[in-house]
């Protein structure tokens, strides 16, 4: 009798434990369920007759002939650059403020460069594009035009390097990539920062192995422009990027950030971005310099912001690796990217304070002559090949020539770009998408495959030379 009672006691504890831990499973799985990154936009699938455009190579061209759309703060600087590049030649030149393609000309004179033809009206793009004596066109309008005049210029057999961002919205990147990959004509986002010194040494620090398997990447765009936002006079044509501050809450500027640690990280070229979650703070700064500089009664401080001030998103690959980017364009702090990469064998930061740290001795940063030793030693071959000269050109820093001699170097060679169509809808994608999870409390969202399967074709970013 006492046996059988024991084998009935043990018999119900194992089916309670049974049950507890099939509850425990359904519980789970509904969990794992709720928490799947949730599609909002599907990877359309690619029209017929299309294919990648992965390494996309053009017919050479002898002579780059540049139309440059947009002269503001970054189409006058492009003139500069362009006039120490002897296979670049502008061509056109449009602003829809006169006095700007005036400076412009001036500028083209006091260059020694021929002079362009001048454009003014608002839709004065179409003609130029539909010319054909040009064979790219360099768009430096505000954001809301950089898709429209991209696309009509691939359509009319030219090819595109476009301002930061590339496209606004999921649509607008599908545009791009399908008329890049129907046209055959390039798409390169102008992202400058892929090409700081700091920045091409860690990379060529990173494809030759020193940080090992390269597990997490962080970048930022941390910039103070509130001056600058609401300037009437000296700031943004029309107020335009205020305007997207008031109308959009996520990350809307992540490309600085991003370039360069998706370049480290070999995105579509062996890995891919795969979902993401964004969170912002609230908004605070801007209305308060608002009131400081307009009085508490003026119809800035009493608009209502949407951008929080700093916003965070957070993304993975499907290769299990993670980046984090940041956005605060309103609050006091000093100027940032962060450009932050963490290996099995090393790490790299630039900012706040520079720094490289490698095995055996993780723990501490290398001195400041044992990193520069090192910095010189991994120079990247473009830096050492036109570096010196980038220095004297300018663009922050030498960052902004090296970036336009590679685009004519690539162009001129018949080579495949730096920078792609893919990095250019895959960078500018965070933009909505992390609007969406903003708005839906932090809710993880799929970011489209928009090579369609072909990010694993390749294994590793090349910048490539004529041989």
């Amino acid at each position: 009798m006492k046996k059988s009672l024991a084998l009935f006691f043990y018999f119900a504890i194992g089916l309670t434990i049974i049950g507890l831990y099939s509850c425990k499973s359904r519980d789970y799985k509904n969990r794992k369920e709720l928490f799947t990154a949730i599609e909002v936009f599907k990877t359309e699938p690619r029209p017929a007759g299309q294919s990648h455009v992965l390494e996309l190579r053009a017919e050479p061209l002898k002579e780059v002939r540049i139309a440059i759309i947009g002269l503001g703060m970054r189409g006058e600087g492009a003139i500069h650059r362009f006039s120490y590049i002897k296979e670049a030649r502008i061509v056109a030149i449009a602003d829809v403020v006169p006095e700007s393609v005036e400076r412009a000309q001036r500028a083209l004179d006091s260059l020694g460069s021929p002079a362009a033809d001048g454009y003014t009206g608002a839709d004065s793009w179409r003609e130029i594009c539909e010319r054909d004596d040009i064979d790219l066109v360099y768009i430096c309008t505000h954001w809301d035009l950089h898709t429209p005049i991209a696309v009509y210029a691939m359509e009319q057999g030219k090819h595109v390097a476009t301002e930061i961002p590339a496209a606004l919205t999921i649509e607008e990147c599908w545009q791009l990539v399908n008329t890049s990959e129907r046209t055959r004509r390039h798409m390169m986002m102008l992202e400058n920062c892929n090409y700081d010194f700091f920045e091409m040494a860690t990379l060529n620090m990173a494809q030759q192995g020193l940080f090992g398997e390269i597990v997490h990447a962080e970048g930022a765009y941390i910039h103070d422009l509130r001056f600058l936002l609401f300037d009437e006079e000296s700031g943004y044509w029309d107020m335009w990027r205020l305007k997207h501050n008031e109308k959009k809450d996520g990350a809307l500027y992540p490309m600085h950030g991003l370039g360069p640690v998706a370049h480290a990280l070999n995105i579509h070229r062996g890995d891919r971005m795969e979902y993401l979650v964004s969170m912002s703070s609230g908004q605070f700064g801007l209305t308060e310099y608002a009131k400081e500089k307009f009085g508490e009664e003026s119809d800035y401080a009493k608009r209502a912001y949407k951008k929080g001030d700093i916003n965070t998103t957070l993304i993975k690959t499907a290769k299990g690796k993670t980046i984090k980017i940041q956005h605060d364009v309103t609050s006091p702090r000093p100027y940032s990217r962060i450009h932050m990469l963490s290996g099995t064998k090393g790490f790299a930061q630039k900012w706040p304070r520079r720094g490289i740290a490698l095995e055996p001795n993780g723990h501490n940063y290398l001195s400041d002559e044992d990193m520069n030793k090192l910095l010189k030693e991994y120079e990247h071959p473009i830096v050492k090949e036109v570096g010196e000269l980038a220095k004297r050109v300018g663009g922050h820093g030498g960052m902004d020539f090296i970036m336009d001699y590679r685009l004519i170097y690539c162009l001129h060679h018949g080579l495949p770009l730096d920078m792609d169509v893919y990095d250019a809808a895959e960078w500018s994608s965070i933009i909505e998408l992390s609007q969406i999870s903003v708005a839906n409390q932090g809710m993880p969202v799929k970011i489209p495959d928009f090579t369609r399967g072909s990010w694993n074709e390749l294994k590793t970013v090349k910048y490539h030379y004529k041989e």
